[in-house]
């Protein structure tokens, strides 16, 4: 089940992604999440900025600590559910690898959204998922379009938000993981966005050569069908950025 970036005679999916060929599973058979409560929500975070000059030639030098905020609770359930993945549905489960996955997934999906290829996100985002982002990113302004790209280097924190295990109507056995992404993005941002929610801001460098990023967020949902016989591919089935894809 892990997401491997490299294991022969394993599915690869984002290798196969960012090649233009992935096969994830087919939208029409994502299932819907399981009836009761609503689904949780990401982690609080909070975070810690600084930037210090660098001696001679070098340049000033880059640091954003990001400490998060959770219940003893939270992380022992997300372990006890990475304990029956590996128990029932894959033996050789990481989540420390399917992160790496999700986050390079996370970048070349944001900045697919940025750039409004859409058609690109075909067999990595289900159909009901495509169509919602289809509706906001045409009513999206310049700014905040840009503001969706995520390079791959300026994710500076990852973790995972919540983690699901359940049955369909028909018998069907899924997995999804909501995962959590803070990226830095140097698009021009006002200070408040619509919400009225602040976006923090970070400047590097001094007053001569400073440079403004904002720390934004970002919460994309990865599910996975492991009914036998289903395809061992991963399926986009949620996708969150906060105060900019409303």
């Amino acid at each position: 089940m892990a997401l491997r970036c490299a294991a022969p005679g394993r599915v690869r999916w984002l290798a196969r992604a960012l090649a233009g060929s992935a096969r994830l599973l087919p939208p029409a058979a994502a299932a819907p999440g399981p009836p009761g409560p609503a689904r949780a929500r990401p982690p609080q975070l909070s975070a810690r900025f600084a930037s210090s000059a660098g001696s001679g030639t070098e340049g000033p030098q880059r640091r954003v600590v990001v400490v998060r905020i959770s219940s003893p609770f939270a992380w022992l359930r997300t372990r006890f559910y990475y304990l029956l993945i590996r128990l029932y549905f894959d033996h050789e489960f990481s989540i420390e690898e399917f992160t790496r996955g999700a986050k390079q997934a996370f970048s070349v999906v944001s900045k697919l959204l940025s750039q409004r290829k859409l058609d690109l996100l075909e067999e990595l985002v289900s159909a009901e998922v495509l169509q919602v982002l289809k509706e906001k990113i045409s009513l999206l302004p310049d700014s905040h379009r840009d503001a969706l790209a995520a390079d791959i280097d300026a994710i500076m924190y990852t973790t995972e938000g919540d983690v699901r295990i359940y049955y369909d109507d028909d018998g069907r056995k899924f997995v999804s993981i909501l995962m959590c992404f803070w990226y830095l993005n140097g698009a021009n941002l006002p200070d408040e966005v619509p919400g009225e929610a602040k976006v923090f801001q970070i400047v590097f460098g001094d007053e001569n050569t400073k440079e403004k990023k904002h720390l934004l967020t970002a919460n994309y949902e990865f599910q996975r069908e492991f009914t036998e016989g289903a395809k061992p591919d991963w399926t986009i089935t949620r996708i969150e950025h906060p105060r900019l894809l409303e």
